[in-house]
């Protein structure tokens, strides 16, 4: 699940293009939907979670650091005290997002996990009342009510199907939250690409150990590929979802990050035969629903 940075932290001047931003939203949530497929097949290959958890924050830092040394301008390696420590904090609420879902993966099917993940948003608008002291009015407290019963439908835990892994999908969306939060926090604050370093440090340093510890070597080229790739695709839809909001507001571009259920539902069928049932698709489309309705919200009251 994509954990992209804030517009707010888009360097360069908007360019009135929407066609090329949706174009470049539905890239990033389709290299989103790779990572998670990938991870998917070397859970069932047998690769331990935090072996591919820690690919993907080195693999990630390796791509992040790579400019900062080839660049003229080196700054950006440091940050002030408590910026740090706030990088640091949501550096680390990135690792537990990355790790529990990587872990959910291996025993959810792709559009469950997903539909799960995408409550993050409410979540978001629920918890910005405590932390951000934002006023959320009935439209949007509707909403977050409406997203909730929605992942009670995915769910199910009065159901014989509810499978525990289901724990670990919603802490992937709870950590998530908090990581936006504090990301739409820091904006204009700290330096986008330092945030991306810290990000990839925290999660590339607390992993290694592990990693090494339970470290499992792929058997065929393809799986290789794949564990090597992951990384590789998180990077680059974080980096197309960066460029699609220079071309177009996010008021545009957001209902386009449903794709990414889509995306998840093709590949769950072509690559592991598997179909969601109605109450998961139910479910997923009653998340939707309320993520779309914070979103009209949300856009109304920035246009009056």
């Amino acid at each position: 699940m994509p954990t992209p940075a804030p517009v707010s932290h888009l360097a360069r001047a908007r360019e009135d293009n929407p066609g090329r931003g949706i174009a470049l939203m539905l890239l990033a949530y389709g290299l989103f939907a790779c990572t998670d497929t990938s991870v998917k097949w070397l859970s069932l290959a047998g690769i331990p979670a935090m072996q591919m958890a820690f690919m993907r924050f080195s693999v990630h830092l390796a791509l992040s650091t790579g400019p900062m040394i080839t660049s003229a301008d080196h700054s950006g390696w440091t940050a002030p005290r408590a910026q740090a420590l706030a990088m640091l904090g949501r550096g680390t609420l990135l690792l537990v997002s990355t790790t529990t879902n990587f872990i959910a993966l291996r025993y959810l099917d792709l559009t469950v996990s997903a539909a799960i993940m995408f409550s993050s948003p409410i979540l978001v608008s629920a918890l910005s009342v405590p932390l951000l002291g934002e006023r959320v009015g009935p439209w949007r407290w509707g909403a977050i009510v409406l997203g909730f019963l929605g992942v009670l439908i995915v769910v199910r835990p009065w159901s014989a199907e509810f499978h525990w892994a289901v724990l670990f999908s919603l802490t992937a969306a709870t950590a998530l939250a908090l990581f936006s939060i504090m990301t739409r926090k820091m904006a204009g604050v700290a330096a986008p690409r330092t945030m991306q370093l810290y990000a990839g440090l925290v999660g590339s340093v607390v992993l290694a150990p592990v990693a090494f510890w339970v470290w499992d070597s792929p058997t065929t080229a393809l799986d290789w590929g794949l564990l090597l790739a992951i990384g590789c695709f998180a990077w680059g839809g974080h980096h197309f979802f960066s460029q699609a909001h220079g071309y177009a507001e996010a008021s545009v571009l957001m209902p386009f990050s449903y794709s990414f259920l889509i995306y998840l539902a093709i590949s769950g069928f072509v690559v592991f035969g598997t179909v969601p049932d109605m109450m998961t698709l139910l479910g997923a489309a009653v998340i939707a629903a309320a993520g779309l309705v914070i979103w009209w919200r949300e856009r109304v009251q920035r246009d009056l």
